[in-house]
């Protein structure tokens, strides 16, 4: 289980490399005094090669963890672990190649699908580290016992959490679509997103139910 780990997080660290790589090419093009809102449309080539490449990076990082995982939430788990040690250091590789962000607070444009996502470069690291966390505790899990199974609330509150957490990103459609100044990050939703997730998180490894002991 280590050595797979290992394997996914260098994985993912590569990765990363070539995400950020593509994003420099794109901020020389079209941001050439340096990245800032209002947003700048791209063209229509453009965006239907980004479109296609983000939909391939999540075709990736899911094979990451189909290739990897024994079952359901065993391959979900190493999804996360290679989603979230992606997205780090896809930010830490910008800060390489561009000094950006200069403060974890800066917004960025995170993502195309289904609409643009927006928000402050903290939020999504936040999300990472989370999946990392939970990633390795759900495999840990399946390697002492055999089987994860979260009660149904834990499944219940991490969903809804994860609902508000994305509507806190893509909520903003004038900065988005019509390439206006964003409003302001929603961060008092955020932050009641993530207690939802903690909460979810205890729910999901203090049931006494959410195994069952290998014989």
């Amino acid at each position: 289980m280590n050595r797979k780990i290992v394997w996914v997080c260098l994985f993912a660290i590569a990765f990363a490399l070539v995400e950020s790589a593509v994003v420099v090419y794109l901020r020389a093009l079209y941001y050439p005094g340096g990245f800032a809102f209002p947003l700048k449309p791209m063209s229509d080539t453009h965006r239907i090669v980004e479109l296609a490449r983000e939909s391939a990076t999540i075709i990736m990082l899911v094979a990451v963890g189909a290739v990897n995982g024994t079952d359901t939430w065993e391959q979900f788990s190493y999804f996360m672990i290679a989603f979230g040690v992606w997205d780090i250091f896809y930010y830490c590789w910008l800060k390489v190649f561009l000094n950006w962000p200069r403060s974890i607070l800066d917004p960025d444009i995170l993502f195309l699908l289904p609409l643009p996502w927006i928000g402050p470069v903290l939020v999504p690291v936040l999300v990472s580290l989370l999946m990392i966390a939970a990633g390795i505790r759900i495999i840990r899990s399946i390697e002492r016992t055999g089987h994860f199974h979260p009660p149904t609330m834990a499944v219940v509150l991490s969903s809804l959490a994860s609902f508000l957490l994305l509507y806190t990103f893509m909520f903003d459609l004038n900065a988005t679509i019509r390439f206006q100044p964003p409003h302001p990050y929603p961060y008092v939703l955020m932050i009641f997103s993530f207690l939802l997730y903690v909460v979810a998180f205890i729910l999901a490894f203090r049931s006494r139910g959410h195994a069952t002991r290998r014989i």
